[in-house]
């Protein structure tokens, strides 16, 4: 183990949000076994905004998709004088710059678990990861470097209080001080559950509650709203396309958060809002939301390997996510609703 002088840690994952927020976990552990150690992390520049929100975080790295930038992190990692790098990413990009850091110990995944097979060669040293969900997994790395595994895993991640403050003035200015977030978007179509539904959904959790909604859309996905707005009649959800801080401020202050297995609704879970999560083809076991919420997936036909992360990229949505009704998923919220302080300021 190194010793408390030589302590200096370098977390390597660059993306994507749902990947992040499932490797923060991480952070409190290595900051309670190393509690003056330096702790830094490289990411993707995009997502910096958010692991700036991290407590235990002492510097963050954002590496730029330009060979330039990919210069100018490499110098960055190389002055540094890391002592430990720790690559949770595990592709040739990662694994390249825990190389180059010069550190003496640069742990990975091995060979059949990495998700590019060629970084393990990068690493001193090659981890089989344990457990069953992919936090768990990224755990093992860090238990590898020293640390203990933690009882329960905790998310050092909150929102700013100017950010905070700049949400609710908006959504006030909506008339919205009570809301559900919904987000329709994702990635890949077949892990989407239809824009039409979650409209319907809207619409009724108005009818029935009078507590409106608000569309989480990223940038490239106004179509995708205006289909939610249209079928949401008459409920008049509020289309919010956030900053990421404005996110974390925004979420963390729903009283709910509905989504498919996406960046945003694991974001929500992790700041301790209320989730309902709608899974089709990806692995809920794997992938699902921390440290708690609500999983409905109601069939998958042939699994995809999970051993490295494979998932079905379908541009259609899929069988899986068709299966789930509005009224499943209605069922669910109002469930969650119930056991929220709003609902008991009510009665």
């Amino acid at each position: 183990m190194l010793t408390s002088r030589a302590n200096r840690f370098l977390a390597v994952r660059l993306s994507s949000l749902g990947d992040l927020v499932h490797t923060l976990p991480v952070v409190p552990v290595l900051r309670s076994a190393f509690p003056d150690a330096q702790i830094d992390w490289v990411v993707d520049w995009r997502w910096s905004p958010l692991i700036k929100l991290v407590r235990g975080i002492n510097e963050v790295i954002p590496l730029r998709p330009s060979f330039p930038g990919y210069l100018r992190c490499m110098g960055r990692v190389r002055q540094a004088g890391y002592s430990c790098v720790i690559d949770f990413q595990g592709i040739y990009r990662s694994a390249i710059l825990g190389w180059i850091s010069g550190a003496e110990r640069r742990i990975g995944r091995d060979r059949n678990s990495a998700r590019e097979r060629g970084a393990a060669r990068f690493y001193t040293d090659r981890v089989v990861p344990v457990g069953q969900h992919v936090a768990e997994m990224s755990m093992s790395l860090a238990m590898h470097a020293g640390a203990q595994r933690p009882a329960v895993m905790q998310f050092p991640i909150q929102a700013a209080a100017q950010d905070l403050r700049q949400v609710r003035e908006r959504l006030r200015d909506e008339g919205a001080e009570n809301y559900i977030v919904v987000s329709p978007g994702g990635g890949w179509k077949s892990k989407c559950w239809p824009a039409e539904r979650f409209g319907t959904l809207c619409a009724e959790v108005w009818r029935r509650h009078a507590i409106r909604s608000v569309i989480n859309l990223a940038p490239g996905e106004e179509q995708l709203a205006e289909t939610v707005v249209a079928h949401s009649l008459p409920a008049r959800p509020i289309v919010y396309c956030p900053e990421l801080p404005e996110l974390v401020a925004l979420l963390s202050q729903a009283l709910l958060v509905v989504g498919g297995d996406t960046g945003p609704l694991h974001l929500a879970a992790a700041l301790g809002t209320r989730v309902v999560a709608l899974f089709g083809p990806t692995n809920a076991s794997r992938n699902g939301p921390l440290p708690h919420g609500v999983v409905i997936q109601n069939h998958s036909s042939d699994p995809p390997n999970y051993q490295r992360g494979d998932y079905v990229r379908g541009r259609s949505y899929s069988p899986e996510m068709l299966s789930i009704t509005v009224n499943q998923v209605l069922t669910a919220v109002e469930q969650e609703m119930s056991r929220t302080s709003f609902a008991h300021q009510q009665r």
